[in-house]
This record gives C-alpha cells, structure tokens and sequence, in this order.
C-alpha cells in the first residue's frame, strides 16, 4: 500500500478537500513552478492570484482619493472601505449594532491601541496566559505604568493547555474596585494549542473584559462572533489569505470601546480641534481609533480575500490542515535513531484534537542532545523548505516547553553587560546543553501531501547525518 494510501485511510476526509488540490494548481501554482515546500503558514499565509488580479482590475479601472472629503474621488475610496469594514463583521457573524470594526497595520497594532487606552489604575488587574503573542505581554508595560496588579497563567506540560483549576482560580477572584482585563490567544502560535472559548463567558460573567488574539486562529478555524462574544478581538488579515499585508483590525463590542481612553489625538480622529483654545472633541466608534488615513487603496483587497476564503468554506481547509497535521505528528513522533532513541521532541498535543496546524519541536541527536533550530534551518533553506524557528514572539510558552526555569533566565539576565542589551547570541550562550529555541512548521490551505512527505524526507535525511 502507498504511503498516500496509507494517510487516505487514516485521514479520509482530505479526500474530500479536493477543490483546493485545484487551487494549488492554478491561484498557487508558483509553489511548484519554484519547487517550493511552503510550511510557515502560522508566519503568514499565501495570497492567491486571483486575488492579486481582482485587486489590481479595481484599481486600474478605477479612480481613488483620501476618504477624508466629500469630493467624488474620496467617497468612492469611503464607500468601498465602509464596504470591507461590513464585509469583515458579516465574515465573523458580528452584529453591527454590537461590534465595530478598526483597522490597524496588523494584529500588534490592534493590541497596542488596547494597552494604551484601557483604564488601568492601581484597582485593576491585567490576567493572561504564559502562552501569549509577545504583542499581548507587551501590555503588562501599560498595566504595570498605572499601577495594575499583573497576573500570569502558566501553561502545563506535555500539552501545553491552561491548567482549568488555576485559571478558574484567578477568573473567580476580578479586582472589585477596579477594570479587568483577560486576554489569551483562541490558538497559540508557538504549539498550535487551542484554547477553549468557553472562557469567554465564563469571564464575561465575572466582571472581566476579555480580549481575544485571534491571529492564529482564524486562517483555518471559523471565529463566530454571534456564539462567542469577546469584548475585544485582534487579528491581521495576512495570516488569513496573505495580501495585503500591514492591515489587521481590532473588532471591538462598542459597549467595551466606550471605556478605552485614547492617550493623544491625531487626524482622523476628532471632528473638531483648536490650537488657541487647546481643546478636541473625539469622533465616535472606530474614527477616533484610526490615526491618520487608513491605507483606503489596500483595505478594499481585504474584501477579496474574505471572499475568497467564503468561496472555499472554512470547513474544508480545516479538514485538509487537521488530516496533514495529524499526518506530520505521527510521523515525527515515530522517528528514531539506530540506538532506537527518538529522533524529535514536539512541543504540545501529538493528537490532531483541539489544535491547530502549528508544530514546533527540536530534533535530538542519539546521545539525547538538542540540535540547534539555525542549523535545521539553514538545512531547510538548502532544500528550498521554508519553515520558522526560535521562539515564535511567544516567549511564555517557550519558556515552559524548553523548561528554561525563571532562576536561570534571572541569572542570564543579571550578567555584565546584558543590563540594557541582550542578543540571542548572548542569550544562547547562557544555557549551556539546552535548547533555547525550537522549529515551528505550519500548513495552510494550500498545503498539500507532497508538501508534508517532502518535509517529512528532509527529516529523515536530516537525522541520519546527527
């Protein structure tokens, strides 16, 4: 039996994600053309060409100027941006009476509008995972200017999810005087763990507002925004369908963005300034987010690319990443060397059950050794492979995964000379004999089988040679 077979019989709905077998070979063809294995899916996804080319026929055919007028040009550009900002609440079943939707440069943009402008104050509390975008834990640096109690959740392992007792704990226990703040990731991007929603509500119900990175979440997993409520959402459109690039949004519940104080104002953001009498007046809803002209001649690809993900259904890439990923995992987790040691360590569930299609592991030599992620990865490069290693701007879950303890990175940070600058040379030397970063490959909806058996041959070659 093939080894195709083999996965087909394991894994029998990919079978029925036939359709984008037939997008690869036309919107994604130039993966075989260049004889590319693309496996950096969570690092940004892949833009088809038919939406290159239905971007490009607007604006050829058409004429766009600064949405901040009313001459004809201007509210060409404002209707199709009010177009994209409906389009996006209707792709994430959002009530438009209930959320507004800001568009920000990427998903960071979209919580670093949230650090400066929720009201902490020495009454509240910030609470969030280990295992958080690094754009998340920055944060803590707002909470902790005003005086905010910040509070951490570790993840646990093997798998890396929240332990439920102690995050139920801490959820029980809102600071009573004070704003509330909680936010964790619906999927890491460090394990491709998911986390499960159901803590929205039970937050919610408990006085906390609840910001959800949804970033990794979404580019193979239906976000539905009429059964989940979070107060506030980030997400970059790249990671979805990959252009345009440097748009993302905040989709915001508007009872939650009346709370937020915006620190400055900017144009864009007030219906009326003076100079002599040094007063402003804040627009309202998204408006007063939006500093400055919103990228108006990139937005309305954001349209094309939700369409085009409505046009393959959700439904269908989930299948075919869920099937290649548990592929990946069953296959990496049998491989060993001679001496029957195993070969790699993966960080997080081996089961394809609530998680998505990230995978970071390391690959270990037949002593018990961890190999260096730069050398798999300059590895990977001569094989035309592009995955990702480190630790992903998810430092939490790597701590833990790694089991890099809090006395041993206290001590690498105390050293001469790492007071003010720290580079990952610097920090790599600090541990001697443990791994400070890992290997992340990531498939999408382009992905296919021979993408996975071509990774899964440079493993193999790969660990014959440690």
């Amino acid at each position: 039996m093939s080894r195709y077979q083999t996965f087909i019989n394991k894994y029998p709905l990919y079978a029925e994600t036939a359709l984008l077998d037939e997008l690869r070979a036309g919107d994604y063809a130039r993966l075989d053309r260049e004889g590319h294995v693309y496996l950096d899916y969570t690092g940004g996804g892949l833009y088809a060409q038919s939406q290159i080319e239905a971007h490009f026929a607007l604006l050829r055919e058409h004429v766009y100027g600064n949405p901040h007028s009313s001459n004809p040009t201007s509210m060409a550009a404002t209707r199709l941006v009010e177009e994209t900002r409906a389009a996006v609440l209707a792709f994430f079943h959002a009530d438009p009476d209930e959320y507004d939707v800001i568009f920000t440069q990427n998903a960071s943009g979209a919580l670093k509008l949230i650090g400066e402008s929720y009201p902490f104050d020495a009454n509240s509390r910030y609470l969030l995972l280990f295992d958080n975008h690094n754009s998340v834990q920055g944060i803590r640096e707002y909470a902790h200017a005003r005086g905010a109690d910040v509070t951490y959740i570790p993840v646990a392992l093997p798998d890396l999810r929240i332990p439920a007792d102690r995050l139920q704990a801490a959820l029980d226990a809102p600071a009573p005087d004070g704003h509330n703040l909680f936010a964790y990731p619906a999927q890491s991007n460090f394990s491709g763990v998911q986390h499960d929603l159901s803590w929205i509500e039970y937050a919610l119900q408990r006085g906390w507002d609840v910001l959800l990175d949804a970033a990794a979440f979404v580019p193979t997993n239906r976000l539905d925004l009429s059964q989940v409520k979070p107060d506030f959402v980030s997400l970059s459109f790249y990671k979805i369908f990959g252009y345009p690039t440097g748009i993302g949004a905040l989709v915001a519940r508007r009872e939650a963005l009346a709370k937020l104080r915006r620190p400055w104002f900017a144009g864009g953001t007030i219906t009326v300034v003076s100079v002599q009498a040094e007063r402003y007046y804040l627009a309202e809803g998204h408006a007063a987010f939006e500093e400055g002209t919103v990228n108006y001649l990139g937005i309305p690809a954001v349209k094309i690319g939700l369409d085009h993900i409505q046009r393959i259904g959700y439904e269908r890439i989930h299948n075919r990443v869920a099937a290649l990923t548990g592929w990946l995992l069953d296959e990496m987790s049998a491989l060993r060397h001679p001496n029957g040691a195993p070969a790699v360590k993966i960080y997080g569930p081996t089961e394809i059950t609530a998680r998505g299609g990230t995978i970071a592991f390391n690959f270990y030599t037949a002593e018990g050794q961890p190999v260096p992620h730069t050398e798999v990865e300059a590895a990977a490069n001569r094989h035309n492979i592009s995955l990702r290693t480190g630790c992903f701007c998810n430092p939490g879950a790597g701590e833990i995964a790694l089991q890099l303890s809090k006395p041993e990175l206290a001590a690498c940070f105390a050293q001469p000379g790492h007071d003010q600058r720290l580079s990952m040379k610097d920090f790599r030397n600090c541990f001697d004999q443990k791994a400070t970063g890992a290997v992340r490959v990531s498939v999408g909806l382009a992905s296919n089988f021979a993408d996975v058996e071509a990774f899964l041959h440079f493993a193999r070659h790969f660990i014959r040679l440690k």
